[in-house]
């Protein structure tokens, strides 16, 4: 199955000064995320690659993200327009060599098969990772809920005792 977002490249390509390349989404595409991503708009979407290889000899990918969104506000459920920034580095894996290891301060891994890479895949999830999950519209607050007048779950249940 071809991703929304598709931007295949040889590894072969990654020489020893590394490689730099740029995805950058069409309005297809975006749309296509926006639906993949349960976003009700992807306005935008490019990420800046650096591909190198490390001491070890494991391919690095070092990215730069950024992306204009709309969400929807999970205290107004207003639709508003955000934008996501992210850089980060991801550790690129051939396919069925990835880390069973559950280490918290290890890389992120993407996989790739049969030497090549999809930088556009590799895009998609790190804005997937990179999209608050409780979005808020700016200057909206949530709503304060100690306030002792309001009756709660029990209040009648309290009453009736007390008449007893």
């Amino acid at each position: 199955m071809i991703p929304e977002l598709h931007r295949p490249v040889l590894l072969a390509r990654v020489g020893p000064a590394g490689l730099e390349l740029a995805v950058n989404a069409t309005d297809a595409e975006c749309a296509a995320l926006a639906q993949r991503m349960n976003l009700p708009a992807l306005l935008a979407l490019s990420c800046d690659f650096r591909l190198e290889r490390d001491s070890a000899g494991s391919l690095l990918a070092h990215g730069h993200l950024l992306a204009r969104v709309v969400q929807v506000c999970v205290v107004s459920l207003d639709e508003f327009t955000a934008t996501v920034e992210d850089r980060f580095v991801v550790r690129c894996v051939e396919q069925g060599q990835e880390s069973d290891q559950a280490d918290p301060d290890a890389l992120d891994e993407i996989v790739y098969a049969d030497g090549v890479l999809d930088l556009g895949e590799a895009a998609a999830e790190q804005l997937a990772l990179a999209l608050d999950p409780y979005p808020r519209a700016p200057g909206v607050e949530m709503p304060d809920i100690t306030d002792e007048s309001a009756d709660h779950p029990f209040a009648t249940l309290a009453g009736l005792r007390q008449r007893h």
